[in-house]
């Protein structure tokens, strides 16, 4: 048995919370808007992010980062990427000298151009670090659906730690070792979503969105190669596993996203109707500017990247693809 803490009690630490906690681990959950965990202790439920999924008797909501923290061998990190930083910075006085870490969030740090990991390394030792990706709606997951995910860790033991410690005959774990390759996938992947979604939503057919998709896991791994990650790891649960999932289904907040920018709302008045954080929005912007520094050709990213800037609609977006030069597939 380990005690966790948690912190982020949005959809996704919500539902995770509810994975040990089933297996008898003592879970407490901390997050920054308190009125948020005051209706969840009120209501044993998460009403605002994950309605319908009880919170079992195993769940504590912590009335601080520090009681959520105190004595956790594992501290488990929700929150949303752009807020990753301040989030660990917040919680370190707190976790204990052994106890692992995982983060869950899926996004490049805006200005820095870092991953999750890169600002995990400035003050943590990484063999205690761990990250947990895959296709995994938080939805499916609360109501105990069958969902396979990976954990990845320079130090694998690490992450077959967590392996065991999320392993249920609902919630199937496999670890890697390939870091940059599972927090990449991860991360891109909501930019070709965003894309997915405006196609949908300008009314384009499976035609549209099977290329919009193979194309966009070409080049997701043309970045993800020139920054040291895998070839196989895109292949797997947390590249091509975590796209399909995120361009196909309604749960997928980009893809939401998307189809109104695609009816024709503006990016600011879709990502307030989504109504939570839209990773996508803040990763593509980071993602341009990272493969203009690594000079890495992505074109799915800067038509994107430019229509939520403003600087074309939609429709040319899809003009800027679908003329480009000819060549051969793999180039």
């Amino acid at each position: 048995m380990k005690k966790i803490g948690i912190i982020g009690a949005g959809s996704w630490g919500t539902a995770l919370a509810t994975v040990v906690a089933d297996k008898g681990n003592p879970v407490r959950i901390w997050d920054i808007d308190a009125g948020h965990l005051q209706r969840m202790e009120e209501n044993r439920e998460n009403v605002d992010y994950l309605p319908g999924v009880p919170l079992g008797e195993n769940i504590a909501i912590a009335t601080s980062q520090e009681d959520a923290l105190k004595d956790a061998d594992v501290v488990l990190f929700s929150a949303p990427a752009q807020h990753f930083r301040s989030a660990l910075e917040g919680a370190l006085p707190y976790i204990k000298d052994d106890a692992l870490i995982i983060n869950v969030a899926k996004g490049i740090e805006q200005k820095s151009l870092r991953r999750m990991s890169e600002i995990a390394a400035d003050v943590l030792d990484m063999d205690r670090y761990v990250v947990l990706s895959g296709p995994s709606h938080a939805e499916e997951v609360g109501r105990k659906l069958p969902t396979t995910v990976a954990t990845a860790s320079r130090n694998i033991e690490a992450a077959e730690a967590i392996q065991d410690l999320f392993m249920t005959d609902r919630f199937r774990v496999y670890t890697t070792d390939d870091v940059v390759g599972v927090e990449l996938g991860g991360a891109l992947k909501n930019i070709i979503a965003l894309g997915a979604g405006v196609s949908d939503g300008m009314g384009f057919g499976d035609n549209a969105k099977a290329a919009l998709m193979t194309r966009g896991l070409a080049e997701i791994t043309r970045l993800g190669l020139k920054l040291g990650a895998r070839a196989e790891t895109f292949a797997g649960l947390t590249g091509t596993g975590d796209l399909i999932v995120t361009c196909t289904s309604m749960h997928s907040r980009n893809r939401r996203c998307g189809i109104m920018i695609g009816e024709g709302m503006s990016p600011q008045e879709a990502t307030e109707k989504v109504g939570m954080v839209v990773e996508g929005m803040f990763t593509t912007e980071a993602a341009y500017e990272l493969a203009q520094r690594e000079g890495v050709e992505m074109p799915i990213t800067e038509a994107i990247y430019r229509a939520i800037k403003g600087e074309i609609k939609a429709s040319d977006a899809v003009g800027m693809l679908m003329t480009r030069d000819k060549r051969r597939e793999q180039d």
